[in-house]
């Protein structure tokens, strides 16, 4: 039985979603924020959702959402927060190409809690929870329990970016073992290690904690862990709630088993 924390985040993730999808089949305009990233009205839509839902719920609980850090409103999280992404992967919604998603977390002491990923073109949710495990919903079936794979013996199979890969990728992830490479948008790269589709992610590229928040917990539920980087040497688990560094995470990389 999912508890009912987690449940109040999947039912958000979804009504969100269904927003989502709505502009995504009317269209919509795109503008740029001040970082050059890309912003739609699905974006601030999904996230007045989400504010909306988890705020009624969960009234004491601070929320840390991208388009409101944007707009310069930045709660003070503490040691238990939300980590929202509304619609992850904008550049995949606005090039059509289905690959984006809705990113609900729940940070307690640095770590990830719980996190619901939702992929509403695709009608695709993960969700899962320390201590109770990670699972997958096709188009509103039934949850099937999802657990990272053990490493092939003739290599790994990495997953990446789709929009913003690194140049020198390739140098640093030499010493992997990878033999096969997907691309991927979204926080769905987290998800395809969490249910063993591939084995590693390395992100040697700039991402803030909203964009990894649902997507680590789900790896985390599923077997799997993430890792901050220090050049390639691993530094520790990505911790969150780095006021410090305006939310800003350093490079990682996430394992399956």
């Amino acid at each position: 039985m999912t508890n009912p924390l987690l449940a109040t985040m999947i039912e958000a993730a979804l009504e969100a979603g269904a927003e989502i999808e709505r502009i995504y089949e009317a269209g919509c305009a795109t503008e740029t924020k001040e970082d050059g990233s890309p912003v739609t009205e699905a974006d601030r839509r999904a996230e007045q959702i989400i504010l909306d839902r988890l705020r009624k719920a969960f009234p004491d609980v601070p929320i840390l959402a991208e388009e409101e850090v944007s707009e310069g409103r930045i709660p003070a999280v503490g040691m238990r927060f939300f980590c929202v992404d509304p619609l992850d992967g904008t550049r995949g919604f606005v090039q059509r190409n289905g690959e984006f998603t809705v990113n609900i977390a729940l940070i307690e002491d640095e770590e990830t809690r719980a996190g619901v990923v939702y992929a509403p073109d695709s009608h695709l949710l993960y969700y899962g929870a320390a201590g109770e495990g990670a699972f997958r919903v096709r188009d509103g079936g039934p949850p099937e329990p999802i657990r990272t794979r053990l490493h092939p013996s003739h290599g790994l199979t990495a997953i990446g970016s789709r929009n913003h890969g690194s140049k020198d990728d390739d140098g640093k992830n030499a010493g992997l073992n990878i033999v096969d490479y997907l691309p991927s948008g979204s926080s769905l790269k987290f998800c395809m290690v969490a249910e063993g589709s591939a084995d590693v992610y390395p992100r040697h590229g700039r991402t803030m904690e909203w964009d990894t928040a649902a997507g680590q917990a789900v790896l985390e539920a599923a077997g799997g862990r993430v890792m901050a980087l220090d050049g390639i040497v691993e530094a520790g688990p990505l911790r969150y709630g780095k006021v410090e560094r305006g939310f800003d995470n350093p490079h990682f990389i996430a394992w399956g088993q």
